[in-house]
């Protein structure tokens, strides 16, 4: 275990070397969350209707997408992990006295955390002090804000155990941009971060409380504004843990399976 918390400990060390991306990371970030801001101030005010999250809720639901972003968007990824299967040099990976799968497991987990904390610090301190109808509000109770942040662990390590699915899939396809979106669109969809799940047709709701995407973003932020009351909240960390341990152990699996399979030339 010392090994697979030293391979975290490292990408997340390295990532401190990228403060100047932070900086303008943090500038795309609070503009999105004024434009999709604006595009919700248009859908509220134009509409009569009675919708299932308020004002506020929304407007939190953005900027906690912008602050943690890094943590819960599919997109992220290490195309060095990429190249290692692409162009062979998975031999040298081979060689390690270590399994491959908590060991890049622990690498995206360093350098998710890292990019998140960094931005997060930044953001934070802006969006709490905005003018009250376009600021982040704070937490329902503390009751909810702890929870949030159990929920927003538990996130984590989903998302990162989720996109572990992508890399293994490039050892059959060889393609990591086929199977980068192809996943990353369609999790991201259902995960609520195109739109929160409650502004769903009802039935695409059910197809999202079906999967395990919507745990990873909708889920947490709605405990944190408190449109998820506690006692749905402890239910949903346990679906959550649930979710976790079944796509670890079947992804450990395809990964095992695949490494059977692989086949390195050289010349």
């Amino acid at each position: 275990m010392k090994v697979y918390l030293a391979v975290w400990r490292m990408n997340f060390m390295n990532g401190l070397q990228y403060r100047a991306a932070a900086v303008a990371g943090l500038l795309t970030q609070i503009f999105f969350g004024f434009v999709f801001i604006m595009v919700y101030a248009a859908f509220y005010k134009s509409s009569s209707a009675k919708q299932p999250m308020n004002w506020q809720q929304v407007v939190s639901y953005v900027w906690l997408t912008q602050i943690f972003l890094s943590l819960i968007v599919f997109w992220v990824r290490n195309m060095q992990l990429f190249q290692l299967i692409t162009d062979g040099n998975l031999a040298y990976e081979l060689t390690r006295p270590v399994a491959i799968y908590p060991l890049w497991y622990m690498r995206l987990l360093g350098e998710r955390m890292i990019n998140a904390l960094l931005r997060s610090v930044l953001i934070i301190p802006i969006v709490l002090f905005l003018p009250e109808k376009y600021r982040l509000q704070m937490p329902d109770s503390t009751t909810h804000f702890l929870l949030f942040i159990v929920a927003l662990t538990i996130s984590t390590l989903l998302v990162v155990a989720i996109s572990m699915y992508i890399y293994i899939s490039v050892f059959w396809t060889m393609n990591p941009t086929g199977s980068m979106l192809i996943i990353a669109i369609i999790a991201e969809f259902l995960a609520g971060l195109i739109i929160p799940v409650p502004l769903m047709p009802s039935w695409l709701q059910q197809l999202t409380y079906l999967l395990p995407f919507r745990f990873t973003a909708d889920f947490p932020f709605r405990i944190y504004s408190g449109h998820i009351g506690i006692p749905e909240a402890l239910i949903g960390v346990g679906i959550q843990l649930l979710w976790l341990v079944f796509i670890v152990i079947t992804g450990y699996w395809l990964m095992k399976k695949a490494l059977r399979q692989v086949v390195i030339q050289g010349g």
